[in-house]
């Protein structure tokens, strides 16, 4: 790539892989007094930031794409489903509310119908005061699956995590079928003994074909 990048995200999307947003550095080489000394000078503009870079695996070459991803705040996950990139969050707040879709002809996000949401935690019976800890988003078929823990609070002032699984349909009709849905993920016995297990950090989903 000709950019130094952290915090992006990398999907694979329409045959190629791309890596989105991050806090962009460009390596320079400046000149210094002395001519047999070359300095290193990294610079960041707005442009570099918004953009992403693009690896064309048949090419085996690299392009950058500006305002792909058009804030200053690093992406948290993007994926792909039935030739659309979805996104739900960046790196300081992983549900904002709504699901996104990039429209690649205009190179602009826009929010997904029937996706908005204040809080994911509605879609189950937990009580106000849950507080979530992790927020994780994969993608299978046409559905956004979010794994997601939750603390609440027990009756003798202690605390348990509880986890659930949200999804989102990205095909349903508008109001002819409901788009979010939330359930528990089956535990086995020993698991329900201790009181559930956690889920956490980012997960993925792979297709596996002969």
């Amino acid at each position: 790539m000709s950019t130094l990048r952290y915090r992006c995200v990398g999907v694979t999307w329409q045959g190629s892989f791309h890596v989105v947003g991050g806090f962009a550095e460009t390596t320079l080489t400046a000149a210094s007094s002395d001519a047999s000394v070359a300095t290193t000078v990294l610079q960041s503009s707005a442009l570099e930031r918004s953009s992403a870079e693009v690896f064309h695996c048949a090419r085996g070459t690299w392009e950058i794409l500006p305002g792909m991803w058009q804030l200053d705040v690093p992406p948290n996950q993007i994926v792909a489903v039935a030739d659309r990139l979805f996104s739900s969050g960046d790196c300081l707040n992983c549900w904002k509310g709504h699901v996104e879709v990039y429209d690649g002809e205009l190179n602009i996000w826009s929010i997904m119908d029937h996706s908005a949401l204040p809080d994911l935690s509605l879609l189950a019976s937990l009580p106000s005061s849950a507080q979530r800890l992790y927020l994780t988003m994969a993608a299978v078929g046409t559905q956004l699956y979010f794994l997601a823990g939750y603390q609440v609070p027990s009756a003798d002032d202690s605390f348990r995590t509880v986890s659930l699984v949200h999804s989102f349909d990205t095909g349903a009709a508008p109001g002819l079928v409901p788009a979010w849905r939330s359930f528990r993920p089956e535990m086995s016995q020993e698991d329900a003994e201790v009181g559930g297990k956690e889920l956490f950090s980012q997960c993925c989903s792979v297709q596996l074909s002969s």
